[in-house]
C-alpha cells in the first residue's frame, strides 16, 4: 500500500469515535435516548427529502486533520473525463432521439482509491470503525450492513479542481455516505431532485425536462466541511456543478451495502481509478 503522506508522523492511536462530535451525535451509545432521537431524525429527513445532513459531525480538530490528509493524497488521484447518460450507461439505441436514455453529458473528476489511503489516516480509521457501521445500519433500518469488499472503491476521496464536474445521474446503490472535507472557492454545488422516479415509474418526462434546463424542482444542498451526509440516490437524480477557483473540492465517499462481498465492476474501476486492482 502506498504511504502517500510522506514523512508526516503517524497519528496517535485513538478510538475512531473520538473523531465525531459525540456531544451532538451519540453514535457510540446506540441504546441511549439521544441516539434513538438522532436515528429517528435521520430517518425522517430521508423519508421527506431523500437526504440527511448532520452538520459538524466531525470534531473541530478532526475536520482539518482529514482535509490535510486528503490534500496530501490528492496527487495520487486518477483523473477521468468521460461522457455518459443519467443512467450511467451508454446511449440506448432503442429509445428515440432526445430521450433521457440517449442524452449524453460529460463528467470530469479525480478519485483516490481506498488502497492509497494509509491505515493510519483518520478517515480510514473512521470508515473501518464498527461503531459507525452499526449506526448506519440503524438509520437505514437493517439488522446488519457491510462495507464494500472492493479494495479500490470501498472508500475513496473525490478530488475536483477548476472545471471539474459530475453529470446528472442516478446511483446504482440505495444510498451513499459522504463527508465533505474541503469546499472549493466557488462552484462545486451538490444539486438534486428528490424521488424523481420510483421502482414502478421511470418518469422520463420529468427527467427530460430537467435535462432540458428546467430547474423548478432542483434542490441545492449547502454542504460544509465536517458534515456527514446520507443520500438516497437510486431514485433522486443529482449532480455536482463545475468547480471554480484554485482550491480543490475534497469529499470522502464511504461505501456500504446490505449484502456482503459487493465489488465494483472492472469497467467502473477502470473509469474511476484507471486500474482494476
Amino acid at each position: 500500500m502506498a504511504t502517500a503522506l510522506g514523512r508526516s508522523p503517524r497519528p496517535q492511536a485513538q478510538s475512531p469515535g473520538l473523531l465525531i462530535d459525540r456531544a451532538r451525535y451519540a453514535v457510540d451509545d446506540l441504546p441511549s435516548a439521544a441516539a434513538r432521537d438522532l436515528i429517528a431524525d435521520c430517518q425522517l429527513q430521508l423519508a421527506k427529502t431523500g437526504a440527511c445532513l448532520l452538520p459538524a459531525f466531525l470534531t473541530e480538530a478532526a475536520t482539518p486533520r482529514m482535509a490535510e490528509e486528503a490534500r496530501a493524497l490528492a496527487h495520487l488521484a486518477h483523473h477521468e473525463r468521460s461522457k455518459g447518460t443519467a443512467y450511467l450507461t451508454a446511449p440506448a439505441p432503442n429509445f428515440p432521439e432526445g430521450h433521457p436514455r440517449r442524452h449524453l453529458m460529460t463528467s470530469s473528476v479525480r478519485a483516490v482509491a481506498y488502497d492509497l489511503i494509509p491505515s493510519g489516516a483518520a478517515l480510514r480509521s473512521l470508515y473501518e470503525w464498527d461503531g459507525l457501521l452499526q449506526f448506519i445500519a440503524r438509520v437505514v433500518g437493517v439488522n446488519r450492513i457491510y462495507r464494500y469488499a472492493d479494495p479500490l472503491g470501498a472508500l475513496n476521496i473525490a478530488v475536483m479542481s477548476a472545471d471539474d464536474h459530475l453529470l446528472w445521474h442516478f446511483d446504482q446503490t440505495d444510498f451513499v455516505i459522504s463527508i465533505l472535507l474541503q469546499g472549493s472557492e466557488s462552484g462545486g454545488a451538490f444539486e438534486y431532485v428528490p424521488f424523481i422516479r420510483d421502482a414502478h415509474n421511470p418518469n422520463y418526462d420529468r427527467v427530460a425536462r430537467l435535462l432540458g434546463g428546467d430547474r423548478s424542482e432542483v434542490i441545492k444542498l449547502n454542504l460544509e466541511p465536517g458534515m456527514f451526509v446520507f443520500f438516497q440516490g437510486r431514485n433522486s437524480i443529482h449532480r455536482v456543478t463545475p468547480v471554480s477557483g484554485r482550491v480543490d473540492r475534497l469529499i470522502a465517499l464511504l461505501g456500504y451495502d446490505t449484502k456482503p462481498g459487493t465489488m465494483s465492476s472492472d469497467t467502473l474501476k477502470m473509469s474511476r481509478y484507471g486500474r482494476t486492482h
